[in-house]
């Protein structure tokens, strides 16, 4: 087996086991079920949304207290196509559904990077330093954990292929070559005004929105439940 299978098998082994579980696959750890993978990546897509809204709003509140922002906003993920419901996305097969998830989660690694860093850079002239700290912390974990739910989904797609549900081009390529290739001038530029960063939180809110509820339709149709 070459360097870079068995650096795979690792990796999948690492993400796959649980190590508070009782032994199934050695070293004290087993493999964890589809479903319970599943069921991760859905807590976890649930709470980056919860975090998006967190910022969104307060980000709101302190830039625009006194005004109503109205307008269609610029969003780089707008030429991602994507179910525009519920009943839509029970319609897509597995596969594409996956396609949408990974598409819009690469879509989001390098937003949410220069969101930090303008934000950070911004840190020492914020007036209100509870707020600088608070959006600060708040735009790493959301970064963080796009990163994070991003290798979770992929850990679920070679799961799914391990067991016959997924074909083998599903998930192929790393979803950072799946972004849009077009993006905004504010995508581009290093200096983000509050506008720009409120379109930003915005979308990120709708996206975020759009894989929790998309991943939670992927698990009902792998594994059909009263909560579905």
């Amino acid at each position: 087996m070459s360097k870079v299978c068995f650096a795979v098998v690792a990796l999948v082994c690492l993400e796959l086991c649980s190590p508070a579980a009782p032994p199934a696959c050695g070293h004290g750890c087993r493999l964890r079920s589809l479903a319970e993978l599943l069921d991760r990546v859905v807590q976890q897509s649930s709470r980056m949304h919860g975090i998006s809204s967190d910022l969104h709003s307060e980000w709101e509140r302190h830039n625009f207290p006194n005004r109503i922002l109205i307008g269609k906003r610029r969003c780089h993920t707008s030429n991602i196509l994507t179910p525009e419901d519920k009943g839509h996305a029970q319609k897509l097969g597995r596969e594409q559904l996956i396609e949408v998830i990974l598409q819009l989660l690469g879509a989001w690694g390098r937003p949410l990077s220069q969101l930090h860093w303008t934000i950070n850079q911004d840190h020492d002239q914020d007036k209100n330093q509870d707020f600088s700290h608070y959006r600060t912390n708040k735009a790493l974990e959301i970064s963080n954990m796009v990163r994070e739910l991003s290798d979770g989904v992929a850990i679920v797609v070679e799961k799914m292929k391990l067991l016959g549900v997924l074909g083998n081009t599903v998930g192929h390529a790393p979803p950072e070559s799946l972004a849009p290739p077009s993006d905004p001038s504010f995508y581009r530029r290093r200096d983000v005004d509050s506008l720009d960063r409120h379109d930003l939180l915005y979308c990120l809110r709708r996206d975020s929105n759009k894989v929790k509820n998309f991943l939670r339709v992927l698990k009902c149709a792998t594994f059909p439940g009263p909560d579905c």
